[in-house]
This record gives structure tokens, C-alpha cells and sequence, in this order.
């Protein structure tokens, strides 16, 4: 109980017990077993979250954003996955689209943007870096009075979807990490394109369900894949090469912009030192 209050605490929010009994570390519990455990591992209940005794006061603003999130996420949701099929259509050697962050976890607000995690083809993690910041773009363009904040701030338009976790098929089998942070990364996320193939992945790293045997449950109804409506062969390993140079501009110039805010600096550290060794430029 205290490792997964914990783990929660890394990412920045809680949640109430019976959520918490279901997604508990080794396995779903029964909630009055809950409750029985919480003096024990140091943990109590403050608003309607579990939470440790350090992040007593960060409750409050956890449950505002959980009450935001109920009012504001249906319809990015619904946009989301929208735009996640049709990536994937337009792009064929994309395996796999779930949504993560925020918007998966249950607190987003109108000033976050929509978190993807991508599995795709060998040899095309920057073109499919590049491709979905520039279909991004072009969705982005409806939501010019968006609100924005440090962190979803850009020159032209807002940014509204975002790369956040993009692996190979072969890095996928097997995974690096199958730590309890990457399972729970996994098991939080919601499958919009590639569910059988997100399954297999699952399936063929017994650390990630060693942590969470929930993961095996994902399986279940998983979505069927896209209709594709360009052939791969448009799109060829050798342009993971340019893609990544000009992705890594990019990047880098979206750092300097936020050189004047330090909080947006560490939080984009912090990601990405979660991310290790999946993060896409150095």
C-alpha cells in the first residue's frame, strides 16, 4: 500500500481508496483490507484521497484538479482518440496510440495537454516524433484560444498533443525497464490504436504483471486496429535520420524558449527522467 501511495506521489496525485484498492502494487485488494492497512503504512484519507503524511497539504489541490478533470476532460477525450486514429491511419507504421498523463490519470484541466505514448515500426521513433508534432500542429490550429500555461505555451498555436513515450516494435521484446513505475505507466494508460499488439507487449514481459496483474485485464475488449490510408513503403527507415535532426531542433528550441521558467525546465527534467532510457534526444 505505502509503495503504491508512493509511486502516485512521484507523478504528482492520489487517488480515493476504492481506486487505490484496484490499482494497488501485487494486485487488486478488498477495500476494507484497505482502510485496516492505511495507520500501519503511514498513510490516512484527506479529502477523499489516500494520502502520506508528507503530501497531506498537496491534497487539496490534487481533489481541485480531480474535479476539473471531471468537468473539462470529456471532450479532449473524445478528441483524442479522434486524432490518435487518425495518426495512426495516416501514418501505417504506427502499432500502437494510449493515452497518458493527465488525461488518462484523471486530472487534467483546460491548460494541459493530451499526453500519447507511440510503439512503432523499427527504425522510425523521430519520423513518428516529427509526424505527430506536425499533425498536432494542424489539429492545434482549432484551438487557438485554448488556454495555456508554462508548459503547453507555444509561438503560434497551443500545444495540445504531445509525444510523451515513443518505442520500436523491437524494444518492446523485451522491454528495458519492466520496473513497478513503467508497469504502472502501462496500466494507467488507455489503449486507442493497437490494443492486441499493446496486449502482446504486455504478455511477453511477465516483470510488468509481476508488479501489476491488472496489466493482463487491459487485454480484455482492447480496440481494434485503424484502416490504414497510405502504404508504408512512403515511408522509409532512412528518414528516421533527417527526422531526428530536425526533431532535435525543435526540441531544443522549445527548451530555450522556456529559459526564463524554471518550473517548466524541471518539470520537462523530471519527464524526462522517467522516461530513461526511452527519451528521444539527449
Amino acid at each position: 500500500m505505502r509503495r503504491t501511495a508512493a509511486l502516485l506521489e512521484r507523478r504528482g496525485y492520489a487517488l480515493s481508496p476504492s481506486r487505490l484498492a484496484s490499482v494497488c502494487l501485487g494486485g487488486e485488494v478488498p477495500l476494507d483490507a484497505l482502510f485496516a492497512s492505511l495507520p500501519q503504512a503511514g498513510l490516512g484519507v484527506r479529502n477523499g484521497l489516500v494520502v502520506s503524511g508528507s503530501c497531506l497539504e498537496l491534497a487539496d489541490a490534487i481533489r481541485r484538479r480531480q474535479s476539473d478533470h471531471a468537468v473539462e476532460s470529456a471532450a479532449f477525450l473524445a478528441e483524442a482518440e479522434r486524432f490518435s486514429r487518425g495518426f495512426a491511419a495516416w501514418f501505417p507504421f504506427v502499432l500502437g496510440v494510449s493515452i497518458a498523463g493527465s488525461l488518462a490519470s484523471g486530472g487534467f484541466r483546460e491548460t494541459d495537454d493530451v499526453d500519447l505514448n507511440l510503439v512503432v515500426e523499427d527504425g522510425r521513433r523521430h519520423l513518428a516524433y516529427v509526424a505527430l508534432n506536425l499533425f498536432g500542429i494542424a489539429n492545434a490550429l482549432g484551438h487557438r484560444r485554448k488556454p495555456v500555461d508554462a508548459h503547453t505555451a507555444r509561438p503560434l498555436v497551443p500545444r495540445v498533443m504531445t509525444a510523451n513515450l515513443v518505442l520500436e516494435r523491437s524494444q518492446c521484446f523485451p522491454l528495458a525497464r519492466q520496473d513497478e513505475d513503467m508497469a504502472y505507466e502501462l496500466l494507467a494508460s488507455r489503449p486507442v490504436v493497437g490494443g492486441a499488439f499493446l496486449a502482446s507487449v504486455v504478455a511477453a514481459n511477465r516483470g510488468l504483471t509481476e508488479h501489476f496483474p491488472q496489466l493482463a485485464d487491459q487485454a480484455v475488449g482492447a480496440p481494434a486496429d485503424v484502416g490504414r490510408r497510405l502504404p508504408g513503403a512512403l515511408f522509409p527507415r532512412f528518414l528516421d535520420r533527417p527526422a531526428r535532426m530536425l526533431g532535435k531542433a525543435a526540441w531544443r528550441y522549445m527548451q530555450w524558449t522556456r529559459r526564463n521558467r524554471p518550473e517548466a525546465l524541471a518539470r520537462v527534467a523530471f519527464v524526462r527522467s522517467t522516461m530513461r532510457p526511452y527519451a528521444l534526444f539527449e
